[in-house]
Order: structure tokens, then C-alpha cells, then sequence
């Protein structure tokens, strides 16, 4: 089957460069209402049955113009949900934003028994993300479309496929999708990935400070 794995428009939490991952989250701003909609343009061909969302509001607000245009109904999975900031929830401050990456990029390093301050470490992460993912596939063999959050969709990628892609590392801008082909049993290879909004890369907001769409921190090393 075919997956595709969009990032939500941007938020007012993106603007203020805010960790915004606790439910429900702040709504979608303007351009990110813009970038919904054309998201949903460059979608509506590619032959979507299903589609599924985390539990905070910005994806549904992301995928309302397709699902509307599509006539269908997403299902809602707490496993799709942005990973947890912990301590760092709502901190705009230039230590927890780093702390936040520096965790996330030490996951994707392959330190998935690091915890996130006050959160979840790599591994559970990733169960729950898995779960979600299984979920959904056992509704749809086609074609799929995953509304989910900047840096749950790098890391899950990066650990769950394989196939040429961008730097892990590098920023996953709102409404920014990465597609993949396979299934939970024989393993997904990437068909593409796409960091800028599909609508175009017009709908970009390189001025907003974004943190979980921003490049992901590999660990600093403890050595002088």
C-alpha cells in the first residue's frame, strides 16, 4: 500500500516558536488554514481511501479540506500524536528547545532508550507509533494519508524505512510530506520525501521559529 505522512499546517504555537505537544494544541493560523487547503488540492489524485489523525487539533484542521472533498470521515489515533516535550511543554527558551532536539536527534542516532525530560523515551515512541500505524492499515490496502507532526514523522521514518531521502537531520516544514510503499509486516521504502509544503513552496514561512519542524540536534558529544 501506499502511505503518505503529512505534517500539519502551521500553528500559532510554530509562529512563537513554542514546544506545543500536549492535547489538544493551539489551532492552525491563516497560512496554515492556506496550506490545509492546498494540501488538499495537491492530494486529491492520489487515490486516498483512509485517512487518519492524531488527537490534537491541528491535524484535524489539516485534514478537513481533503476529507471533506473526499467524503470521508478520519479516524482519530493517540499513537500519531506529536512526541511529548515533557518538561520542555510550551518553553520557547533556547536550552529546552535545544534539550528537545538534541533528545529526539540522539533517538534517531540510535539511542532509543534516552528519555525526553519528563517524557517518553525513542523506543516508546516508537510502540506507539507503530500501533497507530498498524491500525490504520488493517482498514485500507490502498492508499493512506497520515496528518501527523514534524518530528514523530522523521523519526518513525527513520527508524521504520529505507530508501534515498533527505538528511534525517533536516526540518520538515508544515504541510511537508513524505510518502512511503510497503506495509507493518514486510517494511516500508520511501518513495518520497518532500520537505517544503506540497501546495507549494510559496505557503512557506521561513521566518517562524518552528522548533518541531526544525533540524533535529545530533547529540553533543561529552568529550572536551
Amino acid at each position: 500500500m501506499r502511505l503518505h505522512l503529512l505534517r500539519h499546517g502551521q500553528t500559532y504555537a510554530n509562529v512563537a516558536g513554542a514546544l506545543d505537544t500536549a492535547h489538544p494544541g493551539l489551532e492552525l493560523t491563516d497560512l496554515g488554514q492556506r496550506q490545509a487547503r492546498a494540501s488538499a488540492k495537491s492530494l486529491a489524485e492520489a487515490g486516498i481511501d483512509a485517512i487518519a489523525i492524531s488527537t490534537l487539533t491541528r491535524t484535524r484542521q489539516t485534514a478537513a479540506p481533503l476529507a471533506t472533498d473526499l467524503v470521508l470521515s478520519p479516524s482519530e489515533h493517540d499513537g500519531l500524536r506529536e512526541i511529548a516535550a515533557g518538561d520542555f511543554e510550551m518553553r520557547t527558551d533556547e536550552a529546552s528547545v535545544r534539550g528537545y532536539l538534541e533528545t529526539i536527534g540522539a533517538w534517531l542516532d540510535g539511542d532509543l532508550l534516552r528519555e525526553m525530560p519528563g517524557g517518553e523515551s525513542g523506543a516508546a515512541f516508537l510502540e506507539r507509533y507503530d500501533a497507530a500505524i498498524s491500525e490504520l492499515c488493517r482498514r485500507t490496502t490502498a492508499s493512506a494519508l497520515v496528518v501527523s507532526h514534524g518530528a514523530a514523522i522523521r523519526t518513525w521514518v527513520t527508524h521504520r524505512a529505507t530508501g534515498e531521502h533527505a538528511p534525517a537531520h533536516e526540518g520538515l516544514h508544515n504541510t511537508g510530506c513524505i510518502t512511503l510503499d510497503g506495509d507493518p509486516q514486510g517494511g516500508w521504502v520511501i518513495a518520497s520525501w518532500q520537505r517544503e509544503p506540497i501546495g507549494g513552496a510559496w505557503l512557506d514561512d521561513e521566518a517562524a521559529p518552528d522548533p518541531t519542524g526544525d533540524e533535529l540536534e545530533a547529540p553533543q558529544s561529552s568529550g572536551s
